[in-house]
């Protein structure tokens, strides 16, 4: 039931009281990228979501607008293509507000695997597609366990894990740990994987 219909429900409802909250500090936060670099406030890029149908994930820009090739190696603190600003916004996740419309959109969820580029798909087994079957969420079970400094594989194998073990509880412990990330950092959890309870403890 919760799987179903209930975190659908609870989506809709955080979304939409984050988004009126945050809200004035979005404006802030826009205008300060606007006020540093020429270009757009926000980064759009195309990523793959619930059953492997194409969505457009929204982030506040943190880079410099210039073109470069999408890859899949993840950007990690100040490199000369990210702003100062986008420095801060991309250290306490701020960059990633955004995507709250596509929770509210119904294209990702709060919690479940982060969408990936379409090129990752021809990395993947058949099994760890399966990942594909959920919405993606904005903070998810490998990611508050090691995230950016893990290999891809074993991000893969804690999406999967999360999938077979929704529930509620897993879900309020995924984003309590979220909370603590944001002032502790993801290499902190790198070795402190998130214990989740299991089908059978959660129902």
């Amino acid at each position: 039931m919760y799987k179903h219909f209930f975190k659908r429900l609870i989506d809709l409802g955080v979304s939409s009281l984050l988004l009126l909250l945050l809200g004035p500090f979005l404006v802030l936060f826009a205008l300060l990228i606007k006020l540093e670099t020429k270009g757009p406030v926000f980064f759009r890029q195309e990523r793959v979501g619930k059953n492997l149908t194409n969505i457009n994930v929204l982030k506040l820009r943190t880079m410099t607008h210039k073109r470069r090739e999408v890859g899949n190696q993840p950007v990690i603190g100040k490199t000369a293509d990210v702003t100062n600003v986008g420095y801060w916004l991309r250290r306490f996740k701020i960059d990633e507000l955004p995507q709250l419309i596509n929770v509210l959109n119904g294209e990702m969820s709060l919690v479940g695997p982060r969408p990936s580029v379409r090129q990752q798909l021809d990395q993947m087994t058949e099994h760890e597609q399966k990942r594909y079957l959920v919405r993606p969420g904005l903070t998810g079970l490998a990611q508050v366990s090691g995230n950016i400094h893990l290999p891809w594989k074993e991000r893969y194998q804690f999406d999967l894990k999360y999938i077979e073990n929704i529930s509620l509880q897993n879900d309020l412990k995924i984003l309590g740990r979220t909370f603590i990330l944001l002032f502790r950092g993801e290499a902190y959890f790198k070795n402190r994987p998130l214990n989740l309870n299991t089908s059978r403890e959660a129902s």
